[in-house]
């Protein structure tokens, strides 16, 4: 018999147009978080703080680490260090805090403050530079320090503000939707990580020319649409509902 959170098509169950589902009875239950696990979570967190200000990233992607980048490195080492001390970053707790998966309880602030930067980072990076290429298609310039530097923080402060308002997937005032909030982030996540860094490789390598531009923008749209759907249908790790009702610990 096949495990039920993969069913042939004729017995598929939707939940959000996923064509594999989790079911909580099947995951496993930990009542602690192992050090190698919480380790392992730091350096996410870490990389989330750092290119915050991204105007700053912006320059070291472009030229490199600087004395300012170092000295925000060491802040930001520093700042999460001291928090996942205290069980305060997503992943680092010593025991996992979201157990079952219809709970009502509240979403503690140090989830909502990673989460939202997490977003806002995904969101005005992919925004600024699809903006970046268009504009550089239209016009043969690019201006995409200049958008940086000036359309960063609006857009990112926007989303913060939507944060704030508990508006967005794994920010919400409870924890209620976990199941199916989980794959919305990692879903966006999966396809910023992808999309970006092939992005930025075309940037340096080729030529900055209209043909080569439509060609990069082709490209990366094509990897965001791409790995969107695959998460979509939960054929991506972390990206498939889970069916709340039992015990489940969520990652």
């Amino acid at each position: 018999m096949l495990p039920r959170s993969i069913l042939p098509p004729s017995y598929e169950q939707v939940h959000g147009h996923a064509r594999r589902i989790e079911l909580a009875s099947d995951r496993t239950i930990r009542e602690r978080n192992k050090i190698s696990y919480r380790l392992n979570h730091w350096p996410i967190w870490i990389f989330v703080f750092f290119i915050a200000p991204g105007p700053m990233t912006f320059t070291l992607f472009e030229h490199g680490f600087n004395v300012r980048m170092f000295a925000w490195m060491g802040l930001v080492l520093l700042g999460t260090g001291i928090a996942g001390l205290f069980g305060k970053l997503p992943g680092v707790e010593p025991r996992p805090y979201i157990i079952r998966f219809t709970e009502d309880r509240p979403n503690p602030l140090y989830r909502r403050i990673c989460y939202t930067m997490a977003w806002s980072e995904a969101i005005t990076f992919a925004v600024l530079n699809i903006a970046g290429l268009v504009y550089a298609i239209a016009t043969g310039e690019w201006r995409l320090r200049q958008m940086y530097e000036v359309a960063y923080f609006p857009i990112a402060g926007t989303i913060w503000l939507l944060g704030a308002l508990g508006q967005l997937p794994r920010v919400k005032a409870s924890t209620k939707g976990e199941g199916h909030e989980r794959r919305y982030f990692y879903g966006s996540v999966w396809a910023v990580c992808i999309a970006q860094p092939v992005l930025w490789f075309l940037w340096r390598v080729l030529p900055r020319t209209q043909a080569l531009d439509i060609f990069k923008l082709a490209v990366f749209i094509g990897i965001l649409a791409y790995v969107g759907n695959k998460a979509r249908l939960g054929l991506l790790p972390r990206t498939r509902p889970i069916v709340p009702g039992e015990l489940a610990v969520s990652d």
